[in-house]
């Protein structure tokens, strides 16, 4: 229990700034730590074979002052002199030694004073090294006429060697300015990258809490940060948009379904309380089934497009014959709307165009196209369509153009938007406005694409692209008929 608690606790949290400035500085100290450590190493190693070199030179000058005499070994006066010369030059410390020993390894001189005991101490139980290994020496023969009379050693500490109180302050120094001044700069950069993302943070927060006016004014050089900075701000003005533009729809799709409801209630009252005649409470009652109609009709544009967000409408990707569908679509339609008289032409090519989709979606796209153009046509002109079925490439194309009063430039863009009704629409039909976004997501699902094309106070086109099904077929002469009420 304790482990899952343990593990199930939060982590505490820290800026960008703490974050990258302390990791940074851990990671160049480690690394300047193994770097100094390395140099030392070599630094010592090479002092070290350098002093040694150094100390044989001495030993060979030693060796040639001494002596001899009836075969022992004679120590020239001037030795001490040369001796401390030698040391002054070196500048050693008191860790440095000279002892010269005849062949039955008994001292015969020393720098500084010691006795037989205290050779014995230094050397090694064989005479042939340092005992201690904190001491480093090199022995030099003592020789005449090629007959070995001695050996001279020169030993000094390997501390003494390597240790140098000033030149280690100046490495630490050095090594210590560098540190900073990377710390520094890491530190300078994760403060200029920090602080747009702090601000954009800030301005997320106030997008949180429901405030849409943030202001971001960071101009900085990084392309990045611009990017970012810019997407974020017209992110935020773009829910801005979107959370006026729902409490709007919300409060038009509350108009749009109490009016009705309203009206209803209103009809259905008046003849029960027999405020009106037999006769005219016949005409209300059909009056208020026409708008408990239109109530359903926007009730289930509603739940229509509410499942296909959810994705819980399916599409099928089928194999269709086009041309055979749209003119079963067009004829089904004209049958409903028969007391209207519109006029259809369609426009197909000689070869057969079979495309991926489904067929019931298609035909729910397409009378939507031709409900709205109905809609548009103005009450004193007759309704005509100009439907043209084309092919390009892998792709296949639904022109259904109509002629009614037009899209005005200003709502062109929000057409597909859910809930959008234009300021004309609003006062000829009653509807939700999901009528072209529910077909627009019909059309994406089947891995094509519903468009405006172009709109005008003559009409406005519309284009339905699917997936074909083959490779295109050569393209042949377009046939066309002429489909009306009466056919």
């Amino acid at each position: 229990m304790d482990r899952q608690l343990k593990r199930n606790k939060p982590k505490r949290k820290t800026s960008i700034l703490s974050y990258w400035t302390l990791r940074y500085f851990l990671i160049l100290c480690i690394g300047f730590i193994i770097i100094v450590a390395g140099a030392l190493y070599w630094i010592r190693i090479t002092s070290i074979e350098k002093s040694l070199k150094t100390a044989q030179l001495l030993g060979f000058e030693i060796a040639e002052k001494i002596t001899e005499n009836e075969n022992k070994l004679h120590i020239p006066p001037d030795l001490d002199r040369l001796v401390d010369k030698r040391i002054k030059l070196f500048n050693t410390d008191n860790y440095f030694c000279i002892m010269v020993l005849d062949n039955n390894n008994q001292l015969i001189y020393s720098r500084p004073k010691m006795t037989q005991q205290d050779v014995y101490y230094r050397l090694s139980d064989d005479l042939r090294e340092p005992r201690n290994n904190k001491f480093a020496g090199v022995t030099v023969n003592v020789t005449d006429d090629d007959q070995t009379l001695g050996k001279v050693w020169v030993m000094q500490s390997k501390k003494s060697i390597t240790y140098n109180p000033e030149a280690m302050l100046v490495v630490c120094l050095i090594f210590g300015a560098l540190i900073l001044c990377g710390w520094f700069t890491i530190y300078l950069l994760s403060r200029k990258l920090s602080r747009p993302i702090r601000q954009v943070a800030l301005a997320a927060e106030q997008i949180r809490n429901g405030n849409y006016e943030v202001n971001l004014n960071l101009n900085t050089r990084e392309w990045e940060m611009n990017e970012l900075v810019d997407s974020f701000r017209e992110m935020s003005i773009r829910l801005q948009q979107l959370e006026e533009w729902r409490a709007l729809s919300l409060a038009g799709v509350s108009h749009e379904l109490k009016t009705p409801v309203t009206s209803i209630k209103g009809l259905v009252m008046a003849v029960r309380d027999d405020i009106v005649s037999p006769q005219e409470g016949k005409e209300f009652l059909d009056i208020a089934l026409k708008e408990s109609e239109r109530m359903e009709r926007m009730v289930a544009d509603l739940l229509d497009y509410n499942a296909m967000s959810a994705g819980n409408v399916g599409v099928r990707q089928e194999r269709i014959d086009l041309n055979l569908l749209v003119g079963e679509i067009i004829y089904q339609w004209k049958i409903a709307y028969e007391n209207k008289s519109p006029e259809i032409e369609l426009l197909i090519p000689s070869s057969t165009l079979y495309a991926i989709g489904d067929a019931l979606r298609i035909q729910q796209i397409i009378v939507n196209l031709l409900n709205n153009g109905l809609q548009a046509t103005a009450s004193d002109q007759a309704t005509v369509f100009h439907i043209r079925l084309r092919a390009e490439e892998d792709k296949l194309f639904i022109d259904v153009q109509d002629n009614g009063t037009g899209i005005i430039m200003e709502d062109q863009p929000k057409v597909f938007e859910r809930f959008y009704r234009g300021e004309i629409k609003k006062r000829h039909t009653r509807g939700l406005g999901l009528g072209l976004t529910y077909s627009s997501l019909l059309a994406r699902a089947q891995g094509g694409e519903l468009l405006l094309t172009s709109s005008s106070p003559e009409g406005s086109l519309f284009t339905l692209s699917l997936p074909r099904w083959s490779a295109p077929d050569k393209p042949g002469k377009e046939s066309s008929y002429r489909a009306t009420a009466n056919a």
